[in-house]
């Protein structure tokens, strides 16, 4: 584990980048608040293709600014859809197919309020987050793809 974010801190219950595996139930609990009406939950997991190749597995790696990098991005969509609770997981090292490899929970008064942001959510530390995956395909050949 890189680090960790709970409560406390405003919206923010849960931010962190880690290897062990990924608990769903850990982010809902962070989130849940007799305040928020809605919560909503998305699962990033290790597909066995990508591309058009089948891939065996992947690996994550992370830049050292990426656990403040989440957390910033955090802070800024929690404050755009006036959101009650945050959390963010995400996983470094070998993963399986099947195997969880982000999750990310969003807590707020109204359900669209939740979709919106969890939506937004995972498509920022997506593309803001220094995060890298070695994907291995069936032939043997890798590949890195930077996803922040």
């Amino acid at each position: 584990m890189l680090g960790d974010r709970t409560a406390g801190q405003g919206a923010v219950r849960l931010s962190e980048i880690g290897s062990a595996p990924v608990s769903v139930d850990r982010a809902i609990d962070a989130v849940r608040d007799p305040r928020a009406g809605g919560l909503v939950v998305f699962l990033g997991i290790v597909r066995d293709h990508d591309a058009g190749q089948p891939v065996q597995r992947l690996e994550y790696s992370s830049h050292p600014t990426a656990e403040p990098e989440m957390a910033r991005i955090m802070d800024e969509v929690a404050a755009a859809h006036d959101l009650v609770g945050l959390a963010a997981v995400h996983r470094v090292g070998r993963l399986e197919v099947g195997e969880i490899a982000v999750v990310v929970a969003v807590s707020a008064a109204h359900r669209d309020a939740a979709f919106a942001g969890a939506r937004e959510l995972i498509d920022r530390l997506k593309h803001e987050v220094p995060l890298w995956k070695q994907q291995e395909f069936a032939d043997g050949t890798t590949e890195w793809v930077n996803l922040g």
